[in-house]
Order: structure tokens, then C-alpha cells, then sequence
């Protein structure tokens, strides 16, 4: 039997094992997909030395950036983003060899391009500046929108939060939570933005898909903001996952 996998650290709630083993079971794929949960990235090769059938593995926090020097081949578009968040395992007589994609990229441009409006969203913010976010960023400028990452922190190339004004949110009309504020069981919190400034040229997109609406989408919608959840993203990832491990 074939195995798939996600290794991160820690695993809790993982959309991937209920998706993915369900599609097994609903296709008849004599597969399973399992979470690995491993405390740090060398145990890569504990958990590949001990699932000899594995064929595929997701990647997530916090290891998107950090497993990178662990692959084979990676390729272009992963490459640029500097993220990995599907490796295709392949075994060739004794070795193993693993190929980094990433399908973060894919499942976000499809998922925000219908609501882009090229006369009104020119310019966006991507709240964070983990493995995620560097795949939005990369989306967003393919799609021909300048962009800049905000951080809790001074960091080059960062705006931070506090400097953040209504006549920014206006210029930047189009926000992407890649950070985990808001996410449950803290659903009471959201990013610090002047909401009041927003209107329906704005787009708010959460990564977040837990809970289905989260504060920082409220309080924009609240101003007219259009908003969108992270989850269509996810199923779209994850088909592209399925592509890259049966990549011809």
C-alpha cells in the first residue's frame, strides 16, 4: 500500500489526512496518508528510512524553508519562492530520491484571481513573513500586483503594523493574513489594521480557514471589505499536491 504523508511540527488539526484519506477511500487508491510529526527537520530521514511505500509528503510550519537542502531537485517556481511544501519521493534501486514543489502558490492565485479587479487592486499587504507568505508574495506579483510584507518586527524590506495608516489601506487595497492570528481557539483576536479605512474595493484574504470567518474578515466586512477564507485554497492545493507526486 502507497503512503503520503505531512510532516510539521506540532500537527494538530491537519486538513490534509481527512482530505486526502477520504479521497483514497471515495476513488478505491490503495493508499493511506498519515501525519508525521516530527520535533525537527533531521528526523526527515527517520520518518523516510521507516515508511519504505511512501510516495509523497506536504510540508508545513515550520519546516517549508528548512527542508529545502534535504531535496534532490527542486523545482523553478519553488525555488524562487524559496518554500517547499510537497516533496515527490521516488525510489531508484537503494536511493531515495525527493523533488520540492510548491502548490501554496497555485491554490492561492486561482483562489484570489476572480475577485482581483486589474482598474481597482494594483497594490497589496501580506501580513507575515513565513514560508506562506513568500508564496503569496510571488502570486500576487505574477498576477501584476506590487506588494509588501508587514511584520510585527523591523525588518528590512518590512512595514510594520503601527505604521500602517488609512491612506495605506486605501493605496493598498488588497490584505493577505499569512500569520495564525485569529485562528482557533483564539478567534477573539485580529490583526492590528485600521479597518474604518476599508470599503468595497477592499479584499481581505485569510489563510485561515478555522473558524470560517475570522475577526480580521468580520471587522473589514463590516466597511463594505470583500473577504475570503483560506479553504478553497487548500482544496486546490492539495490537488496540485496529487499532480506533482504523479508527475509524469
Amino acid at each position: 500500500m502507497d503512503k503520503y504523508g505531512l510532516i510539521g511540527f506540532p500537527l494538530g488539526h491537519s486538513f490534509s489526512i481527512s482530505y486526502f484519506n477520504q479521497k483514497f477511500q471515495d476513488e478505491g487508491i490503495d493508499a493511506i496518508y498519515e501525519n508525521y510529526e516530527i520535533p525537527t527537520i533531521d528526523a526527515l530521514y527517520e520518518v523516510l528510512g521507516s515508511n519504505p511505500n511512501l510516495r509523497g509528503l506536504n510540508v508545513t510550519i515550520p519546516y517549508k524553508e528548512k527542508v529545502m537542502p534535504f531535496l534532490d531537485n527542486v523545482s523553478p517556481e519553488a525555488r524562487a519562492i524559496g518554500a517547499v511544501n510537497v516533496i515527490r519521493v521516488t525510489h531508484e534501486g537503494n536511493d531515495i530520491k525527493l523533488k520540492g514543489y510548491n502548490s501554496d502558490v497555485i491554490g492561492f492565485t486561482k483562489s484570489i484571481e476572480p475577485m482581483l479587479e486589474k482598474k481597482w487592486h494594483k497594490k497589496a499587504l501580506i501580513l507575515g513573513t513565513g514560508g506562506a507568505s513568500k508564496a503569496i508574495d510571488y502570486g500576487l506579483r505574477n498576477l501584476g500586483l506590487e506588494t509588501v510584507f508587514v511584520s510585527r518586527y523591523q525588518r528590512e524590506g518590512t512595514i510594520q503594523y503601527k505604521s500602517i495608516t488609512p491612506e495605506i489601506v486605501k493605496e493598498y487595497n488588497v490584505i493577505v493574513n499569512c500569520t495564525p492570528v485569529g485562528m482557533y481557539p483564539k478567534t477573539e483576536v485580529c490583526p492590528d489594521l485600521p479597518y474604518e479605512a476599508m470599503d468595497q474595493h477592499t479584499i481581505l484574504y485569510d489563510l485561515i480557514y478555522n473558524p470560517d470567518e475570522t475577526l480580521f474578515m468580520k471587522r473589514g466586512a463590516q466597511y463594505g471589505a470583500q473577504t475570503k477564507n483560506g479553504l478553497e485554497m487548500l482544496l486546490l492545493q492539495a490537488f496540485a499536491s496529487w499532480e506533482f507526486w504523479h508527475e509524469k
